[in-house]
């Protein structure tokens, strides 16, 4: 926490001087640190998710389970399948760590030629769906007239309803002039 970038922008934003020793940056100090006990408890949170959801697809894959030998944590019996240990990911905050956590990042396992085969066809499933939809979407979908083009698309059947009450003489005049 830089005390004086947060000093020079309150004062910019508000106009207010804060001192360095203002209880304001107590304050802030205790918020950081909730704030990062917080985050560290929601990135273990997705990390466990993260690796039942890896184990689930490599089951689901016809895979077999990863070996886990920093972990003997067991997925939940009441799933089908057999019990395998998570599989070790690298966290979301491993390429840019809080000031002062102390985090590790685990080794991620290497992936198969299978796995690979299955990305790739699950983004080329992808790609396909978003062209399909591009392409459904242009082809059912006619851009509407804008409220100015409606308006001035009433006012010409106005014109035109005005026109052919004129009797014939002052209508062909009139048209005439609308020609030029």
């Amino acid at each position: 926490m830089d005390q004086q970038k947060l000093r020079t922008l309150v004062f910019e934003k508000t106009g207010v001087r804060i001192d360095l020793d203002d209880p304001v940056f107590a304050l802030v100090a205790l918020n950081e640190a909730v704030l990062e006990e917080a985050v560290e408890r929601h990135i273990a949170a997705i990390d466990s998710a993260t690796r039942e959801l890896v184990q689930h697809a490599r089951i689901a894959g016809g895979l077999p389970p990863a070996s886990d030998a920093h972990t003997s944590a067991r997925i939940s019996t009441d799933t089908p399948g057999p019990a395998v240990p998570p599989v070790p990911l690298v966290p979301a905050h491993a390429a840019a760590p809080l000031p002062g956590a102390s985090l590790s990042a685990p080794s991620l396992p290497a992936m198969t030629r299978h796995e690979w085969r299955l990305l790739g066809a699950a983004a080329g499933v992808a790609v396909l769906s978003a062209l399909l939809v591009l392409a459904g979407q242009a082809a059912f979908s006619q851009p509407g007239p804008t409220p100015a083009q409606s308006q001035a698309l009433q006012e010409a059947q106005r014109l035109t309803a005005a026109i052919d009450k004129l009797d014939p003489k002052l209508r062909a005049e009139v048209q005439a002039q609308l020609q030029k």
